[in-house]
Parts: C-alpha cells; sequence; structure tokens
C-alpha cells in the first residue's frame, strides 16, 4: 500500500519507487478512465484529477515522464548527509548501494532545569558542544564527499538548522552548490538510517490533487 501525507497548500503526497513507477502510472490511466500528460503532469480524463511528478535528485532535468523513466533506469550517483544533534553520516550512493560511507556520533549536553548562573553555563556548554559536532561533520562530509566529482546531487536529511550550518564550510562550498531542496526526515543517524536514505532518495514524489 502507497502512504499519503498532507501537502501544504492542499493534495497529498506519495512516494513512489522507481520499480513500481509504471504500475503506478498504468493505474493512475486506469483510474481516470485515461490521462493528458503536459510535461510531469497527468490529468485524469473521467475527473480532472492531477498527478504531478518530481524526480528524485539528480535527475532534476528531466521534462516529460518517458525521460523521467529513462533516467531512472540508470539512476546516477549522489552524496548523502544526515545530520542530528547527536550524530552525522555521510555517504555516496550508486542506486540503492552505498559505496562509501562514514557515521559518527557526538556528545551534546542535555538541557538543564537549573537556573542562573548554572543554567548560563550548561547553555554555553552546549553551545560549544553543538560547534564541535558541526566542524566534525564538516571534516566527514569533506573526507567523504568533497573529494567526488561524479556526484549529481547532494541529498541532506535531519536538523536543516545544523546541516545550513555545515555547509557553510569553505571546504564544501561546491557540494552546497549540489543541494537537493528536498530534505529527508531521519531519525538520529546510523549506518541503517543512511542506507535507507539512498533507498528513500531514488523515490520519486508525487503531488495529487484532490
Amino acid at each position: 500500500m502507497v502512504k499519503a501525507r498532507p501537502a501544504a497548500g492542499g493534495g497529498r503526497w506519495v512516494e513512489i519507487s522507481p520499480e513500481r513507477l509504471k504500475g503506478w502510472l498504468d493505474g493512475f490511466y486506469g483510474r481516470h478512465n485515461g490521462a493528458t500528460e503536459d510535461a510531469l503532469t497527468l490529468t485524469g480524463a473521467s475527473n480532472g484529477d492531477t498527478a504531478t511528478l518530481h524526480p528524485p535528485p539528480g535527475l532534476d532535468g528531466v521534462a516529460d515522464i518517458d525521460a523521467l523513466l529513462q533516467g531512472l533506469a540508470s539512476p546516477p550517483r549522489i552524496g548523502l548527509l544526515l545530520v542530528r544533534r547527536g550524530a552525522a553520516a555521510a555517504g555516496v550512493a550508486d542506486g540503492t548501494t552505498l559505496e562509501s560511507s562514514k557515521v559518527e556520533r557526538f556528545y551534546v549536553q542535555g538541557r538543564t532545569a537549573a537556573g542562573g548562573w548554572s543554567q548560563q553555563r550548561y547553555a554555553r556548554r552546549r553551545g560549544n558542544q553543538t560547534d564541535a559536532a558541526v566542524g566534525e561533520t564538516a571534516d566527514i562530509a569533506a573526507r567523504i564527499l568533497s573529494g567526488r566529482t561524479d556526484l549529481a546531487a547532494l541529498v541532506c536529511g535531519g536538523d536543516r538548522p545544523m546541516i545550513d550550518l555545515v555547509l557553510e564550510d569553505p571546504r564544501l562550498e561546491r557540494l552546497a552548490a549540489l543541494r537537493h531542496p528536498h530534505l529527508l526526515e531521519v531519525p538520529e543517524p546510523r549506518l541503517a538510517v543512511l542506507e535507507e536514505a539512498a533507498v528513500t532518495a531514488r523515490k520519486v514524489r508525487i503531488h495529487l490533487v484532490p
């Protein structure tokens, strides 16, 4: 079963793996007694329902559904960068296979209920720990990703503000330019989470209205 979630502004989102997309398209045509195609948007003949396909990272330039299907058959390599306050992971995915990866855990002190001087001291310490985690993550990204010239896109997941800080590192300027706008929702990074992100990043996102 394909899970749907509400879309801002109306409609809903579904995500389809490349292997299932042809079947999903056939189902849309069948449910709507045919459809017209305009670039990457299908409009049902029976009721005007629309499905707008958003290609996965690295295939953003495809202009129509035939080109999308062709591109999905030979997926490009992408970089992955997952960041949470307590851990980070970086990897290179060829299809759903991780060619290289690195996962690192950080210690960031939890919040304290104490007040006054004690609270300020903990806040400073926590801020310093976060800064250190950002720096270590940038080191990982530089080591695993920045030297790759064959990446078609960078897919990020987790804590957006921390990712923004990491990608401000001058060593990652070229990598930051490849960043895909869609942010993956991920738990604290582990190797299994990174492997799952490689699978999720390849999915075609479809905006259905209504």
